[in-house]
């Protein structure tokens, strides 16, 4: 493969001194620099003592699809193009995912200078299985979206990490709360490797109550369900008049429910339309 011309860089999550000498040298050598927050990408830089020469490019959920073009353009001329998100690594629910879809179409070589995870600090802290886990990224703002993908997920084995904004933590954890049980095993992570780090860990239904004031961006782990806590047909009938309360068809959410714990769809179908007197 050709050298590549496009680096994703990871940069910290929280604390400075978490980047690494690769990232100071690519800040530093940089031909284009495309920044999820150019303020805060400068502001790095002073923090780590760099003194960036690159061309520096907003590139961000708002206008990142109108500028892989131009991005792609500057590597094929032989420029070096740094992509960096305000902290961990681009396309991990940030910006970055159209670029390197397209860069793999026209066949532009690029690379990655790992670094921070939140997403994989969380699930080191949490106390949770770390053997097999599925990361689900931010939770729909939607309050029925968001029931409804909780519902499906109410049968995963794995353990699972989700992002949360401060403005709905509260809201996330009492859905998850109805969704996967109050007594679902769960850590609540905050600040991760700043100076205030914050880990709650214990039952969701608990944890609801002992997030207090919301602040900072929030990473919640969950654990995984266990052959203990397979709901019967009655729980997961509940489920879909959940979901049908929300606007969801009655066999559409009885499909959903019933894939998601691997349930007949019939036999799921069948006991939600009992369970709301028999109306079609």
């Amino acid at each position: 493969m050709a050298e590549a011309r496009i680096v994703l860089a990871a940069t910290p999550i929280g604390n400075s001194r978490d980047a690494s000498a690769r990232l100071v040298e690519l800040l530093a050598t940089a031909d284009v620099i495309a920044a999820e927050d150019t303020r805060k990408v400068r502001d790095l830089a002073r923090r780590l003592g760099v003194a960036m020469q690159a061309e520096l490019i907003s590139h961000h959920e708002h206008n990142e699809r109108d500028r892989v073009d131009a991005l792609l353009d500057s590597a094929e001329a032989g420029k070096l193009v740094v992509v960096v998100s305000d902290a961990g690594m681009p396309t991990v629910s940030d910006p970055g995912f159209p670029l390197v879809a397209e860069a793999a179409r026209r066949g532009v070589a690029l690379t990655v200078a790992p670094g921070p995870s939140a997403v994989l600090t969380a699930l080191a802290l949490s106390g949770l299985p770390t053997d097999r886990f599925t990361f689900e990224g931010f939770l729909p703002r939607k309050e029925g979206d968001r029931r409804k993908l909780l519902a499906a997920l109410a049968d995963e084995a794995r353990t699972m990490v989700f992002f949360e904004s401060p403005h709905r933590i509260d809201k996330s954890l009492a859905d998850m709360a109805a969704a996967f049980g109050a007594d679902r095993a769960a850590a609540v992570c905050r600040e991760l490797t700043k100076t205030y780090e914050e880990v709650l860990r214990g039952e969701i239904g608990a944890l609801v109550k002992d997030v207090g004031t919301p602040r900072g961006e929030y990473v919640i782990v969950v654990s995984g369900a266990t052959r203990e806590q397979t709901v019967d047909l009655e729980q997961l009938a509940r489920r879909v008049l959940d979901l049908v309360a929300d606007g969801v068809r009655l066999k559409e959410a009885a499909s959903a429910v019933a894939e998601a714990a691997g349930a007949a769809k019939r036999d799921v179908y069948e006991a939600a339309l009992a369970a709301r007197g028999g109306s079609r």
